[in-house]
């Protein structure tokens, strides 16, 4: 059969577990609509976790990154691996003790005020958005290249079905249908990667493979060194960024991992403290086996691609070369009309532009595998765009019906209407996330370490000094998170999309990349909070106590 055959057979099987799930564990409370019920056991949450944390931007994305960027692109690898584990230890457990499953509600309890819980709303709802954009964007990518529809089409498709099972199971359904996406996702990364390990390097197991040696002798990464040398591309092995620069997106994407809502809400779907400490183990090594393979694919997919298009015949190239020249992600031009495609380092005579992101998704047709191997990738890209998804529109969802309009427009309405809230809300988030899907800001992974850098810019210094904190007061955090959003939106706007009068590279503040810019505007946020904390009226005595209590685990969690 071919690839489409077997991408609609597999992608079709995937999306009717999806559905069957959603309608097996429909939400008939706001309780289960929110954190699934709350019993929920550490194992299932734990892969759901992981699928919820392992986005389009860990599966499609990431791995692209680093095959073009080579060292440089491990800052990904290191911020969001270090990230997850800073959640895991320092926050998940005091959130989840703390007892207030959304965290513009852990804020607005702890700074006891309305006006801080509003901005943490605010602020939940410009990551939320952020995030999901990319993963949008990855829902087009699969599409338009697998079952040959336009990348909107494509985006169209994704957002009905995330609709569907988001809207209808809320958090219940979304747990369940995210342990089955980690299940696909994970193998689908995997399998591939067994493939070309073993076709690469005579060895099946791609971390070991990554750091093997190839039919002629040569080491994997010296061999991947030398192509990048010939064809005026820097070392594959050495870095060009700053050392500053790649610290502070390192930074930013730890902090900002730990201060991710719809990552956060995840450990309040067990039943105690003592579970959500369980299921983030479990979710760390689950997590491992996709982050640890990443490198491997990186290396395996740059050599294969350099080795099949440089120098080489258009009109001789394989057919995945025009599937994927189709979707408008490889664009060829031949310059000097000589028919040989000349992919270099130099932008000049360089006649070849590839998007980061098909990367994962490509290797397996550019290493010629199975077809049915092709189509898996395909199912676990979009299971993995998918489950971050509908995580992340949960949030923007309960942010809504729970945080804006229960807590703050409309104390006495009903579980009925808080739950009809909570799917209109959802709807609605649906609607712009395609948006931004049909018009995204860039790639991927990109995408989402801004989305990383809002999160550690805004919630990271209010959730752990309001943990650690006794004397930070609702003044301090309120005007410490306005500072670090407002830094980071100017940033951003300004040198990733050309607002303010637009600036480049060379005008970077620190020599500090938009991607990386979320450290500073922490570091702002930081003083900024505890500044003001101190020259303010002092954190009443039953806060004080309420946080010093959270830190102190009781034997019967």
């Amino acid at each position: 059969m071919d690839v489409q055959t077997w991408t609609f057979i597999l992608v079709g099987m995937s999306f009717a577990l999806y559905i069957g799930i959603a309608i097996w564990t429909r939400a008939g409370s706001t309780k289960e609509f929110y954190i699934a019920g709350g019993d929920v056991s550490p194992l299932a949450n734990g892969m759901a976790t992981a699928a919820d944390w392992m986005s389009a931007a860990s599966f499609i994305s990431m791995a692209g990154l680093i095959s073009f960027m080579g060292y440089d692109g491990a800052v990904y690898l290191m911020g969001w691996t270090g990230g997850y584990v800073l959640l895991a230890l320092l926050l998940a457990p005091y959130l989840r003790k703390f007892g207030k499953f959304t965290v513009p509600d852990f804020i607005g309890d702890r700074y006891y005020s309305d006006i801080a819980r509003m901005v943490a709303v605010i602020c939940a709802i410009i990551v939320s958005f952020t995030y999901v954009a990319g993963q949008m964007r990855g829902v087009g990518i699969v599409f338009s290249r697998f079952l040959e529809v336009p990348i909107n089409m494509g985006v169209y498709i994704g957002m009905a079905l995330v609709f569907f099972y988001a809207v209808l199971g809320g958090m219940k359904g979304i747990t369940y249908t995210q342990v089955a996406q980690y299940c696909v996702l994970i193998f689908a990364f995997m399998v591939p990667a067994f493939f070309i390990s073993f076709q690469l390097t005579d060895n099946i197991i791609p971390q070991l493979g990554f750091g093997g040696t190839l039919s002629d002798g040569t080491y994997l990464l010296d061999k991947l060194d030398q192509l990048h040398v010939e064809l005026g591309f820097a070392e594959y092995t050495n870095g060009t960024k700053s050392m500053v620069d790649v610290f502070a997106i390192t930074f930013a994407l730890m902090a900002g991992t730990a201060g991710l809502p719809h990552v956060i809400v995840r450990f309040f779907t067990v039943p105690k403290v003592k579970d959500a400490r369980i299921s983030a183990g479990w979710a760390l090594v689950f997590i491992a086996i996709l982050y640890t393979t990443a490198p491997a694919i990186s290396a395996f997919a740059r050599t294969n691609l350099i080795n099949t298009v440089s120098n080489k015949e258009y009109n001789t190239m394989p057919s995945w070369f025009s599937n994927w020249e189709k979707t408008g992600l490889i664009k060829y031009e031949d310059k000097n009309k000589d028919g040989l495609i000349q992919y270099v380092g130099d932008s000049e005579k360089n006649e070849l532009v590839i998007d980061r992101d098909i990367m994962v998704l490509a290797n397996p047709e550019i290493a010629n595998l199975p077809n049915w191997v092709i189509a898996l990738v395909a199912a676990g890209g979009l299971a993995a765009a998918l489950s971050t998804a509908a995580g992340l529109l949960l949030v923007i969802s309960a942010t809504i019906s729970h945080d804006l309009i229960k807590k703050q427009i409309k104390p006495d309405i009903s579980e009925k209407h808080e739950l009809m809230w909570a799917r209109i809300g959802a709807g609605v988030a649906v609607i712009i996330a395609g948006y931004f899907g049909i018009h995204p800001p860039g790639f991927v992974a990109a995408v989402v370490a801004l989305a990383f850098g809002l999160a550690a810019a805004s919630f990271f210094p209010a959730i752990i000094l309001g943990i650690f904190d006794k004397r930070m007061n609702k003044e301090g955090a309120i005007a410490g998170m306005v500072a670090g959003i407002l830094l980071m939106l100017f940033y951003m706007i300004k040198y990733k999309f050309g607002g303010f009068g637009g600036g480049t590279s060379s005008d970077w503040w620190f020599g500090i990349s938009p991607e990386g810019f979320g450290t500073i505007a922490m570091i702002v946020n930081v003083l900024v909070s505890v500044i003001i904390s101190r020259f303010t009226p002092k954190t009443p005595i039953e806060v004080q106590e309420m946080v010093e209590s959270i830190r102190y685990p009781r034997k019967e969690e």
